[in-house]
């Protein structure tokens, strides 16, 4: 947990008394479409499912029909049976529930996915004597899937122009003007390889207290996927066995003289079906809480490594998850 030195207090300038703030904001609304903007953020705050996996919704799992009749040939395709590069470049707009064969068989081709980037896009940044914001957005280059990738980036770029604007609209209220707040907000290449893209939208809040929150996005490059949690997984047999070695780690931590301390009692039950997680650089997956989600602030952001043995039964394939 991040403190400021600062509690908030009471001021009776008005909002209108932060000249930056109007003139920063129509900055933005210069480089955002004005009609896409709105329609863009009715979309966003009506979606019921995560608004990152909207595409991949929309384009992949109109297919969950197919997979009862595709299980065998999958089965033989997994063993070994594709031969020829060809073959899995038919299959590239399968999902990974349907065809964990064909993108084992697209690693193979060289470079396919070495041309993915990621760069800053924009950087939206302001600074006073009691307030402070630095918001670094990226973008996503060398996907061959532009639908794909125009998402992503719009999804970047909107998010993290809301987040700016928000701060600029509450350091100009009474409460706020004279606190000591910041905003911080940047992101980080957590895995890249031929294969596999793992980028973190990390979030840094400062008042009276600190929060940290932190987004991962863990994408396929040769087949152009954001892969979920669920479609990495035959069933949802897969968040009881998750939940459960969860707990027998937080509690086998608790028992350590490092003052680790989990919300079990009245707290962590079980993970969401589309928990927070990512896939790191030795094949694991790694289940990630945001700071307050399962232990108290000063632990910050809480991660947990699933042990393969413990999963490898439930999984689609061992292409991923190894």
């Amino acid at each position: 947990m991040k403190n400021s030195s600062n509690v908030c207090s009471k001021s009776n300038v008005n909002k209108k008394d932060v000249p930056i703030q109007e003139n920063n904001k129509n900055n933005i609304r210069n480089i955002l479409p004005e009609v896409p903007m709105r329609k863009l953020k009715e979309s966003y705050e009506d979606q019921d499912i995560p608004k990152e996996l909207d595409f991949l919704v929309r384009k992949t799992l109109r297919l969950e029909k197919k997979k009862f009749r595709c299980r065998k040939w999958i089965r033989q395709l997994s063993t070994g049976l594709v031969s020829t590069v060809a073959s899995a470049a038919a299959l590239l707009i399968i999902t990974v529930n349907v065809s964990p064969a064909a993108a084992k068989a697209m690693a193979e081709v060289p470079a396919i996915g070495s041309f993915v980037k990621v760069v800053t896009f924009r950087e939206y940044s302001y600074k006073d004597e009691h307030h402070e914001a630095q918001v670094n957005i990226p973008q996503i280059t060398g996907l061959s899937d532009k639908e794909l990738e125009d998402m992503l980036n719009k999804k970047y770029l909107n998010e993290n122009t809301r987040l700016y604007e928000a701060f600029l609209d509450n350091i100009g209220t009474d409460d706020l003007k004279n606190a000591n707040t910041a905003l911080f907000s940047d992101y980080k290449v957590i895995l890249d390889t031929d294969s596999l893209l793992v980028l973190a939208s990390e979030k840094t809040e400062i008042a009276a207290s600190g929060s940290e929150s932190i987004h991962y996005d863990t994408i396929d490059k040769n087949n152009q996927l954001v892969l979920t949690l669920s479609s990495l997984f035959k069933d949802n047999g897969y968040i009881n066995k998750i939940s459960e070695n969860i707990i027998t780690q937080m509690k086998e931590q608790m028992k350590g003289e490092d003052g680790k301390i989990y919300f079990l009692e009245d707290g962590f039950k079980t993970i969401s079906s589309d928990q927070n997680f990512y896939i790191n650089k030795d094949g694991k997956l790694v289940i990630s809480f945001n700071e307050y989600d399962v232990a108290p602030g000063y632990m910050g952001i809480v991660e947990f490594v699933i042990p393969t043995e413990v999963i490898k039964d439930l999984l689609v394939s061992d292409y991923y998850i190894h």
